[in-house]
């Protein structure tokens, strides 16, 4: 009896170890883990979890960071001060707008890179064309300057936006491969306007503060965004696209648009002169007046009322 016992004692454990064994993975995927809270990522093919990211730590530090670009805005505007050349680039930035949009676009990219390293790898393309045109820009403009593509600079900042945009429209590694070359391409157009400004690169200060902004123009964006990277972001990344590529366009052909010319106005016959404006100047220092720049003789302005000949008569 006690042999028998025993072996159901035995065959008794057994099942509950195997019990124990099927349910333990399901009952450990049930369990909510607080330790991946702050792994934001969604997985394909589902919607995100906006509960779960705005509590995250993640998106509180992103957000704090879009924050303060824009009140460090609304105090530089509201705030009589002197402008500190710090702050003056970072407002000269935001003053090419067409440049603007297209670092916009480079956020929503940066946003929908499939990992952190493609992320970092765009924002280092962009910030190391910027950096290093600044850095040696004389030499670098005259030999461009010199160059065929000197007579087709203007053509560089819509094409940046134009090339934005169509990176919007591309997926996987192409998609990559083409924002890396739009953020090259839009940093190398933002180093020609801060470096032709009357302040440009001469200030080091004002250099500091246009990359500043740039950088939180591309960055500060793209990390909230990035918290409910998704498929749901393809159609508004590529609604954003389409509107770059069209801006680009109207802005390529407002270049080719020539300037109205203004003709002189006709001559009006009801008044003396035809209507021609009479513009006497009478300088203070003794000289000959003029009369729309023509010299007038003095003998002209002698009275002729017989005073002379009375003088002389006198005599």
């Amino acid at each position: 009896m006690s042999k028998q016992r025993q072996q159901q004692r035995a065959k008794k454990r057994r099942q509950q170890q195997g019990q124990s064994a099927s349910v333990s993975p399901a009952a450990v995927a049930a369990v909510p883990v607080r330790s991946t809270e702050d792994a934001v990522p969604v997985p394909a093919g589902t919607r995100p979890d906006f509960r779960r990211i705005l509590r995250s730590s993640s998106f509180r530090w992103s957000i704090s960071l879009l924050l303060f670009g824009f009140f460090f805005l609304l105090l530089s505007q509201t705030i009589p001060h002197d402008y500190g050349f710090m702050e003056l680039g970072f407002l000269f930035t935001l003053s090419v707008y067409d440049i603007v949009l297209a670092m916009l676009g480079l956020a929503v990219a940066c946003a929908m890179a499939p990992r952190a390293a493609d992320m970092r790898n765009i924002v280092l393309v962009f910030f190391g064309v910027l950096a290093g045109m600044l850095m040696f820009f004389d030499p670098i403009f005259q030999a461009i300057f010199s160059s065929p593509l000197g007579d087709y600079l203007f053509l560089i900042a819509p094409g940046a936006v134009m090339l934005t945009g169509a990176s919007l429209w591309l997926s996987g590694v192409w998609r990559q491969r083409a924002v890396m070359l739009a953020a090259g391409v839009v940093a190398f157009s933002m180093s020609l306007f801060i470096g032709l400004d009357d302040l440009g690169i001469g200030i080091f200060d004002f250099t500091v503060g246009t990359v500043l902004c740039a950088l939180w123009l591309v960055v500060a964006p793209a990390l909230p965004l990035r918290q409910f990277r998704g498929p749901w972001l393809t159609i508004p990344a590529r609604i954003v696209g389409s509107w770059l590529v069209v801006i680009g366009i109207i802005v390529l052909a407002s270049l080719y648009v020539p300037l109205p010319m203004k003709a002189p106005a006709l001559p009006d016959p009801t008044m003396p002169d035809g209507g021609t404006p009479m513009e006497l100047q009478i300088p203070d220092d003794g000289s000959p007046p003029t009369l729309n720049g023509e010299e007038l003789p003095l003998d002209l302005l002698t009275p002729d009322d017989g005073t002379g000949i009375e003088d002389q008569s006198s005599q």
